[in-house]
């Protein structure tokens, strides 16, 4: 797992995610294979239509630590300015 979640400002969630997605914001998105396909279908499917990158990672928990944060996330994103 790259270290750019850490160091980057990032959006964890599927719902922040896809609205940094929507808005344009998001330069990178991660998403955990382990997920519901529920959960981050709708973000793949922004994602691949805006042409913005998507990264699989392995598990929730994986992703979750890499945000830094205790809980697995399914979804996370780097954004690419201040803006959220």
């Amino acid at each position: 797992m790259p270290n750019r979640l850490e160091t980057s400002l990032r959006v964890v969630g599927a719902k922040q995610t896809l609205k940094a997605v929507q808005a344009e914001q998001a330069a990178v998105v991660y998403l955990a294979r382990d997920a519901d396909e529920h959960v981050t279908g709708p973000v793949r499917k922004e994602c691949l239509s805006r042409g913005i990158e998507i990264v699989e990672v392995e598990t929730m928990a994986e992703l979750g630590r890499a945000c830094s944060i205790e809980v697995g996330a399914a979804v996370a994103g780097v954004m690419k300015s201040n803006k959220i």
